[in-house]
């Protein structure tokens, strides 16, 4: 299997910290690409994945698989795993709407990253870029109100939700997420120690 991905994309990272805790680095070639831009496709990439994003995966059959939570899925149902996607119905939606939680932190971290960096600063939109932010406090608060009993376990949700807060820390210092979620903030700093979480 090859990945494409980036070393600062929490989204190509979820990937790598699933594919850690499955024990499929060995099988798991990394290709890392530099220099992706939101508005110029990558020919690179399109021709394995049309919308031109990365993570994607090509599997050893040549089909490429996209996005990071297809991916995900894909690697666990490779590996043969039930700890990290559960088959019980209950609990694998509950995982599911978790990691989808996680996801929607790292999309509003990532826009608003590109309205900062990549978009001259006359064009930038305020009411956009505090509205990303809002998305990430929201989803925080949510987590530490309704998610607190997931957050026990290692599963694609608390993959999705450590890489995307990770990613928060690293672009977005200033925003303080910790403040007021002493459970979440605690999870988190746990989280973080796990070997697979050291890498990339």
């Amino acid at each position: 299997m090859k990945l494409l991905y980036s070393p600062i994309s929490p989204f190509a990272r979820m990937c790598r910290i699933t594919a850690r805790e499955l024990d499929l680095e060995d099988e798991l070639e990394v290709v890392p690409i530099e220099g992706m831009s939101p508005a110029v496709p990558r020919a690179d990439i399109v021709s394995h994945n049309p919308i031109g994003r990365i993570p994607t995966l090509i599997t050893d059959h040549g089909h490429s698989i996209y996005d990071s939570r297809v991916i995900c899925e894909y690697l666990t149902h490779h590996a043969g795993d039930k700890r990290l996607l559960p088959d019980e119905p209950v609990r694998r939606f509950r995982i599911l709407t978790l990691q989808a939680l996680g996801q929607g932190i790292a999309e509003a971290a990532v826009a608003l990253r590109y309205e900062l960096a990549a978009r001259p600063e006359p064009a930038r939109w305020q009411q956009l870029m505090d509205r990303q932010r809002m998305r990430i406090l929201s989803a925080c608060d949510d987590v530490e109100k309704r998610w607190t009993g997931e957050l026990r376990d290692m599963t694609l949700a608390t993959i999705a939700l450590a890489a995307a807060l990770a990613y928060v820390n690293f672009r977005h210092g200033d925003l303080d997420w910790r403040s007021g979620r002493p459970i979440l903030a605690r999870w988190f700093e746990e989280f973080s120690a796990k070997p697979s979480m050291k890498e990339g």
